[in-house]
């Protein structure tokens, strides 16, 4: 459960995007998400094999 406090002076928005950031950060909305569709362990580990891969040669490429 997520609690956020609200401060003296402090506006509803304000707060409001307060909650969204920690939201956000428990990674709930992505997992929900992640869940809708069922894909098969193989799937899963060629993507992340595939991302492993692209992050590498982006790496590469920042450093040369």
């Amino acid at each position: 459960m997520i609690i956020v406090q609200i401060k003296d002076n402090e506006s509803v928005d304000r707060a409001l995007k307060r909650f969204k950031k920690k939201f956000e950060r428990t990674g709930v909305l992505k997992e929900l998400r992640r869940r809708t569709f069922f894909q098969k362990p193989s799937i899963t580990k060629r993507k992340q094999r595939e991302k492993a891969v692209y992050k590498q040669t982006m790496y590469a490429t920042e450093n040369y």
